[in-house]
């Protein structure tokens, strides 16, 4: 999968591919894209039987605008080659490789997923969540400029990484945001997408549209969700602005009325080409966002 630049990633909900209601209700949902869990959602016991449930989902040709994208248990696990067999039947858009810790994790799904997707038209995103992860974040970012390889997106994996670092969870997120802001850098280093890490508690929708705030304000393109009732806050604070929007849209006419300047003045403020391109990534994700139902 290539990934416009432009579609946005607001809103990034995970459901269990064990729960039929759930995935019955995926076309109904205003996501801008949904993980389809066969990992930490899926009990042992339960794993052969979401896989048929997911498969099932696929062959009904499901009708909606979301990215879908599946979350296999890692390769070296004793569910990975036939979560690939999954893949493989239902060709989602993309999938989700749990405790990634190099590059050589994101090469190795490559490989397998060359051997069923020679058109590579199936990317990869990674979970960030582990130490390892953190300190080869810089190599594995750059696989994000390899026109050879499948990588697309981070994903945040906070609960993961707190646990196995002892990072505390407090509610303002103060000693998680070095980890998260570190996740930013290198995505952009990588032309990758980010998308920040769940929140647990659901039914607290003010801490929930807090973080949301706080991730957007670090740079993250998204968020993902654990409950379809966190998705309209999270496209609702992801969207630009009008007032950032009036500003792009000023911006791109006075570099059209003045083509040939590489720096010009707007109300006092010295603008250069890099705020154009900045002001048409805007406005072109808000036309994409505009165009979700």
């Amino acid at each position: 999968m290539t990934r416009d630049p432009a579609a946005p990633l607001r809103s990034v909900l995970y459901v269990p591919a064990s729960n039929p209601k759930a995935l019955a209700k995926i076309g109904t949902l205003a996501a801008d894209a949904v993980i389809l869990d066969l990992e930490d959602a899926v009990a042992p016991e339960e794993k052969a039987a979401a896989r048929e449930r997911l498969c099932a989902f696929f062959a009904a040709k499901p009708d909606q605008p979301a990215l879908l994208v599946i979350r296999i248990n890692a390769l070296n696990s004793e569910w990975g080659s036939s979560d690939l067999e999954a893949v493989k039947a239902c060709r989602p858009d993309a999938v989700l490789l749990p405790k990634v810790d190099t590059p050589r994790d994101i090469l190795a799904a490559d490989d397998a997923l060359d051997e069923i997707d020679a058109s590579k038209r199936i990317g990869v995103w990674a979970m960030i969540e582990t130490p390892k992860a953190m300190l080869n974040i810089g190599a594995i970012a750059a696989l994000g400029r390899d026109r050879a390889a499948r990588l697309g997106c981070f994903v945040a994996g906070t609960n993961d990484l707190a646990k196995d670092t002892g990072i505390r969870m407090t509610p303002d997120r103060r000693y998680l945001v070095p980890a998260l802001s570190q996740m930013v850098m290198a995505a952009r280093a990588g032309s990758l997408a980010v998308l920040d890490g769940v929140s647990n508690d659901f039914r607290d929708l003010d801490a929930f549209a807090a973080e949301c705030r706080e991730a957007r304000n670090m740079g993250f393109d998204g968020k993902t969700l654990i409950h379809p009732a966190q998705i309209a806050s999270t496209n609702a604070i992801f969207a630009p602005n009008p007032k950032e929007l009036a500003e792009a849209q000023a911006i791109v006419d006075a570099f059209a009325d003045q083509p040939g300047k590489g720096v010009i003045q707007i109300n006092g403020r010295m603008v250069e080409r890099l705020h154009l391109a900045q002001a048409e990534r805007l406005l072109a994700g808000d036309k994409e966002g505009n165009e979700q139902p």
